[in-house]
């Protein structure tokens, strides 16, 4: 098993989509990337703690590697506008790769050159790489957001067309359901 940490805006959004991957075990909204000591989403929220929005992947390398999520996370998020998708604003919505080991570093730095070199967005991509040293997990009402709101209107018009759209990029690559809450 291994993990990768990954923040790209609302981490409702990314965790929908991750948990619908096959080879994703668990996947747990938090936060990470900023040097507050246990934080909870109303201090995250004033932009002033240094943390971002972030998933924590859980996933067996023997069925998809971290790049596989990097290119997921990647084509689902904007990782052009620093400290911006779509309607959130602030730096906890900062598209940011949290790094485990060197491994991960020079993987998610290799994956924004290639993505650089093939011209894949009109605009420079900004997206942090920076060692993890610490998660905090989110409060329980912000995991399995998706799995228990799907009706509410900001799970449409927000989190269904990012998932729509990794399921036309990465059809392989997806299971039909994600595991029901609290599983």
């Amino acid at each position: 098993m291994a993990t990768a940490t990954l923040g790209g805006g609302c981490f409702w959004c990314i965790e929908a989509v991750f948990q619908r991957l096959d080879g994703v075990h668990s996947v747990t909204s938090g936060y990470a990337g900023g040097d507050t000591p246990n934080p909870d989403y109303r201090s995250v929220c004033t932009g002033r703690t240094g943390h971002a929005e972030v998933v924590q992947v859980d996933y067996d390398p023997a069925v998809i590697d971290f790049d596989t999520l990097l290119a997921v996370f990647f084509a689902i998020h904007d990782p052009t506008t620093p400290n911006r998708q779509g309607a959130d604003v602030g730096p906890q919505y900062r598209s940011i790769v949290l790094y485990a080991d060197d491994a991960q570093r020079r993987t998610a730095e290799a994956h924004i050159q290639r993505l650089t070199d093939e011209g894949a967005f009109r605009a420079p991509i900004v997206t942090e790489v920076k060692p993890l040293t610490a998660f905090y997990p989110a409060e329980g009402d912000h995991q399995d957001y998706y799995l228990r709101n799907a009706p509410m209107p900001y799970c449409q018009m927000v989190i269904d067309p990012k998932l729509d759209k990794a399921r036309s990029l990465f059809a392989d690559r997806m299971r039909d359901q994600a595991p029901t809450a609290g599983s």
